[in-house]
């Protein structure tokens, strides 16, 4: 399965503000162009605003997290509008209505919707950590363990983006694939498709996914959910340089019988240029998909790493 044969179906969730809605505390918004502009030509957003959403006006007070005798509570500076119980009694109703979602865009530092880093405040006022969730992502995520959640600063970077947006389409081709039924022969063909990818990403987890499935004397739900975590803990591990090389000379392998001496010391020379940080991915990665064309491989072909997302976002031309 190719992600042409469901990118049209993505949800993913996603902070009201950053679709250019006015709803926050300024009557502002945080539009992302990425997610609007670009990422929005493939997925459906379904946008959220707990804190609109459990009745705070708009424009309202500053709210912040503030730790009292080591409890998190959400309210404003002096303590008054205390609405902690509010913002997780509606995270715990959202979370059951998302199962459809194959990904979250949070607003960074919100206190009830930011990812991680959000500033907690002594009682006091004087100081401070950035080590808080918010209140309704922490429910939204704790629901999903390993459902792709990313923030919206966090996008602009492009490894950040192309890794978020690999793990969206990943997700939703796991979803299909549950959703018709998991058996020991769609596991199987769903790892041969997504080998290359674990490999570039997370060289350990891919042995660990290798030997999961070389032994599935366990009831199949159970296995499927170990490959999963397997699966999006590998691919949320940033790919390296190296990690992309070594997979790349594995491709490499499947031509060796077709390319004459010229041609192997050519993709061997350009695979070494982006290790070491000469040429961007998609030069050897052109390259192979040329000789793909010219020498057919169903094995090959099939492989999730050389297109995990729609050509048009261009997102492996940055790194």
């Amino acid at each position: 399965m190719s992600y042409q044969q469901f990118d049209s179906d993505i949800q993913i969730g996603i902070s009201a503000c950053l679709i250019g809605q006015k709803v926050r505390f300024d009557a502002s918004h945080k539009r992302s162009h990425f997610c609007v502009n670009e990422f929005g030509q493939h997925v459906k957003f379904v946008p959220y605003c707990p804190e609109v959403a459990i009745g705070l006006p708009v424009p309202r007070p500053t709210v912040r997290q503030i730790d009292i005798d080591g409890v998190i509570h959400v309210s404003r500076p002096d303590g008054t509008m205390n609405v902690t119980e509010q913002l997780r009694n509606y995270g715990k109703e959202v979370a059951p209505k998302l199962e459809d979602i194959s990904g979250y865009v949070f607003c960074a530092k919100s206190p009830s919707c930011g990812m991680e880093r959000v500033k907690v405040y002594t009682e006091d006022g004087k100081g401070s950590t950035s080590d808080g969730i918010g209140i309704f992502a922490r429910e939204i995520m704790a629901r999903y363990p390993h459902l792709p959640c990313e923030e919206n600063g966090r996008l602009n970077d492009a490894r950040l983006r192309e890794n978020f947006v690999a793990r969206v389409f990943a997700y939703k081709h796991w979803q299909t694939m549950v959703a018709e039924g998991v058996t020991k022969h769609k596991l199987m063909v769903f790892h041969s498709q997504y080998k290359y990818l674990i490999m570039s990403h997370d060289l350990i987890r891919y042995k660990e996914a290798g030997r999961l499935l070389a032994n599935m004397s366990d009831d199949i739900n159970d296995v499927a959910e170990q490959y999963l975590a397997i699966l999006m803990a590998a691919m949320k591990k940033m790919a390296s340089r190296k990690g992309h090389a070594n997979t790349l000379q594995h491709i490499q392998g499947y031509f060796s019988d077709e390319l004459n001496r010229a041609e192997r010391e050519e993709l061997c020379q350009q695979i070494d240029d982006y290790r070491t940080g000469l040429v961007p991915l998609m030069v050897p990665l052109t390259l192979i998909k040329h000789y793909l064309m010219e020498f057919p491989k169903d094995y090959l072909a099939q492989q999730v790493y050389l297109q995990p997302h729609p050509v048009s976002l261009k997102l492996r031309y940055g790194y």
